[in-house]
């Protein structure tokens, strides 16, 4: 830029050492904040391997049928925490982390979301829980859920779908949204989103220590890698769930079909006792 005033060039090169300084900042920051949430969140169920990668299941409670419930797109089994202690009252409850999300390993191979009911029947198999369960799925998660019970009928007693995605309301989330989620494992990277709290905001209404696990997966490079890949595949989960009818003798009970425009979690407690009287209901 040799044509350029020497004031105007030593600005610019100023400006682009400060721009280096912050993104080596926040990397750092984004490291040392990310390591210190690995001691202070380790995970509190167990680790099954599933076809050599390790899936993280979160089982709490006795009596039967066991309840397991499908996290919706961005979550974890830590967004449960309004709902799982309550169900745990009354019945086995069991919570997880799709491959890839949370505590669970991602794999070696890229996301299909056909495989995901395998990789649950594998992991319900592995921490030997016994079914017919009763499924719960919020969102994305109950697309997931109805493809499981559509897969294995033999398997489920009952079906409770949250906010549940369908073919004539796919509830697709906004451009927006998958511009944010597909930019956030960069963001993330730099402690962007750690200093904004873009998305670990959404945790806020949880019960401690899950808000804050919740919140460190929400800004972990890792987790959101994965979220972004299931929310890039969000209109073929829905359609594989509409492929296949569940059969008849499944109970399916459907809580709110608003099928929200963008990835929310059941912070609020009016929305979370809905939801487990729903599964008390159909568990008797």
């Amino acid at each position: 830029m040799p044509w350029l005033p020497v004031r105007v060039r030593r600005a610019l090169v100023a400006a682009g050492a400060v721009a280096v300084f912050l993104v080596l900042a926040g990397a750092t920051y984004q490291g040392v904040a990310t390591a210190l949430e690995r001691r202070q969140f380790p995970h509190p169920g167990q680790l099954i391997d599933v076809g050599g990668q390790q899936l993280h299941i979160h089982c709490t409670g006795d009596g039967s049928p066991t309840v397991v419930l499908e996290a919706p797109a961005i979550g974890m089994s830590a967004a449960w925490s309004l709902v799982q202690p309550a169900v745990a009252e009354t019945n086995r409850a069991c919570s997880y982390d799709r491959a890839g999300l949370g505590w669970s390993e991602t794999g070696e191979r890229p996301f299909d979301p056909a495989t995901v009911p395998d990789h649950l029947r594998a992991l319900l198999e592995g921490a030997h829980e016994r079914g017919p369960y009763v499924l719960v799925g919020h969102g994305l998660g109950a697309a997931f859920a109805t493809m499981y019970a559509a897969q294995f009928p033999g398997d489920v007693r009952a079906l409770v779908v949250v906010d549940a995605p369908s073919s004539d309301a796919p509830g697709v989330p906004s451009q927006t949204t998958r511009q944010l989620v597909h930019a956030a494992p960069w963001l993330a990277r730099a402690g962007i989103l750690r200093a904004t709290r873009l998305l670990s905001k959404t945790a806020a209404g949880l019960p401690e220590p899950s808000a804050g696990a919740l919140r460190a997966f929400l800004n972990r490079p890792d987790h959101l890698t994965r979220a972004a890949v299931e929310i890039a595949r969000w209109e073929e989960a829905v359609a594989l769930a509409a492929a296949t009818p569940v059969a008849s003798h499944v109970q399916v009970v459907r809580v709110s079909d608003a099928a929200p425009a963008r990835p929310e979690f059941l912070t609020d407690a009016a929305a979370a006792d809905a939801v487990v009287a729903a599964i008390r209901e159909v568990a008797r």
